[in-house]
């Protein structure tokens, strides 16, 4: 028997991967075309608005008349808050009632109403004695602590320690030419006499309804205040 010749294996050669084409940027025609159609589009519409320069008008009148009546609106709002702080009054059963914050607001609000327009309610956590601040039409600046009691009368009086905290801060760290102390409810027998060596001021419960009646300003009620215009040397 003859024997077959042997197969020649041939060997197969690897596969190359395909190789990626980096993508061409838009050519130069196509960029010119796009901005010819752009250049041509802006003259198009130029043209329409020359054409119909009425429509502007129109718009210009329609967003001039409705910031018009914006602006209207605001002057009318802001003139009634002005009427509605100059006639703001409250009554000590009123003040009572109010969360200790809302009473800061309330003697803000006071001021505002006697004519302290920067007056700003400034209590919280941190507030190193001050509750609201405020300058008076003479110039003079106000620090004011608030303490209320819901029992007015009743509740625990203001002590001494409350009066040393702001005497530590009310002109040192706020600048104060007037330090005041305002409550509805009353101070312990220490506070007047303390209050009065330290040139600071109690408000109490009767003060207080005075002032919030509306008779006269805080400032008319208190004596011994700095004169106007001369501040104190650490405010």
């Amino acid at each position: 028997m003859s024997r077959r010749p042997p197969v020649r294996r041939t060997r197969r050669s690897p596969k190359r991967a395909p190789t990626l084409t980096k993508p061409r940027g838009p050519r130069p025609l196509v960029l010119a075309i796009a901005a010819a159609a752009g250049a041509g589009l802006c003259v198009a519409v130029g043209q329409w608005l020359l054409g119909n320069w009425w429509l502007l008008a129109v718009l210009a009148a329609i967003v001039g008349g409705a910031g018009g009546l914006w602006l209207t609106q605001w002057a009318v709002s802001a003139r009634w808050e002005r009427v509605h702080v100059r006639r703001l009054r409250y009554k000590l059963p009123q003040l009572d009632g109010l969360h200790h914050e809302d009473f800061e607001f309330a003697v803000r609000d006071l001021m505002r109403r006697d004519g302290c327009a920067d007056a700003v309610q400034v209590g919280g956590a941190g507030d190193n004695g001050a509750d609201v601040t405020a300058t008076d039409p003479l110039g003079r600046r106000w620090v004011i602590q608030c303490k209320h009691r819901q029992d007015g009368a009743s509740g625990s009086p203001v002590g001494t320690p409350d009066l040393h905290v702001l005497n530590g801060t009310g002109r040192q760290l706020h600048g104060g030419d007037v330090v005041v102390l305002v409550t509805n409810g009353r101070f312990t027998s220490g506070c007047a006499p303390l209050a009065k060596s330290q040139k600071l001021h109690l408000v109490d419960r009767g003060m207080l309804g005075e002032w919030a009646a509306g008779s006269r300003p805080l400032w008319e009620l208190l004596q011994r205040l700095p004169p106007p215009g001369k501040r104190s040397a650490l405010s």
